[in-house]
């Protein structure tokens, strides 16, 4: 059996040891908070104080866009400040995916009872597509990894979004919002409606940390500006038929020079 002496020491040495683990990590947490409110901060100014003006902007800028960012992912996932309205949150973002605007605009196209709505669905259609191009083209060129908040959804499986800037959906909300606004809409309640659309799946955006701010504020002026481009390049239903009939008829007189050719070497 132990004495009362050695059990004395025992008891005091755990108690020492226990107070020395303490201490080390309450120090080891106030160094790691200091760094990161004073040290880290004074010793990042004291090195960007030494670059160009337009550097320290630029990081500055950038670094608000991470906070901002990083505030409004209340949706990233279930366990966020608002998880709960994520699957409603979800179905806005979903309203302005590619995929059904195509497949809608196509449907539309086929089915429509008129001309000038098959000219509207199919300058629509191509529009799509070109913002399509275009936002894939700066995605490839910028190549900003997205938001370590995001979460992989079942689309991402078919459809894989490995880049950031620009939002895509942001750029496709604002330019269906004018295009709809310019052709279809005229009425100031449905004006209302579309505008209000292209804010909330903008902002679904931020609210599921798919994007940061930058992102979604150049894909709203991206997307803006090429409407304006498709109303320059507008094409009408005549133009369209009228260009099919001169291809198609080019065709014709080839397989007819290539058939008297035959005929005229027997």
């Amino acid at each position: 059996m132990s004495s009362p002496g050695s059990r004395r020491n025992s008891y005091r040495g755990a108690a020492c040891g226990s107070r020395a683990t303490f201490e080390y990590q309450v120090r080891r947490r106030s160094s790691s908070c200091s760094y990161f409110a004073s040290g880290a901060q004074t010793g990042n100014f004291s090195v960007r104080l030494s670059q160009p003006i337009f550097t320290v902007t630029l990081r500055f800028l950038l670094a608000i866009d991470l906070w901002l960012s990083k505030r409004l992912g209340v949706c990233a996932c279930e366990g966020s400040a608002w998880g709960g309205i994520r699957p409603l949150v979800r179905l806005v973002e979903f309203s302005g995916h590619v995929i059904p605007w195509l497949i809608g605009t196509v449907y539309t196209l086929l089915r429509g009872r008129s001309v000038e709505e098959q000219e509207i669905m199919l300058n629509l259609a191509l529009a799509l597509i070109l913002d399509l191009l275009f936002v894939r083209l700066v995605k490839t060129l910028v190549r900003r990894r997205m938001p370590a908040q995001n979460r992989s959804e079942i689309l991402s499986t078919f459809f894989v979004e490995r880049y950031s800037f620009p939002s895509g959906h942001a750029s496709r909300a604002a330019m269906c919002a004018r295009f709809f606004l310019a052709q279809l809409v005229d009425t100031d309640s449905m004006r209302l409606l579309v505008v209000g659309w292209a804010a909330l799946v903008s902002l679904s955006r931020l609210l599921l940390a798919r994007h940061y701010v930058t992102d979604v504020g150049f894909g709203l002026a991206m997307g803006y500006c090429q409407y304006s481009l498709v109303e320059r390049l507008w094409v009408t239903w005549n133009w369209l038929q009228d260009a099919l009939l001169i291809g198609l008829g080019e065709r014709l007189n080839r397989a007819y020079d290539g058939l008297w050719m035959i005929d005229g070497k027997h």
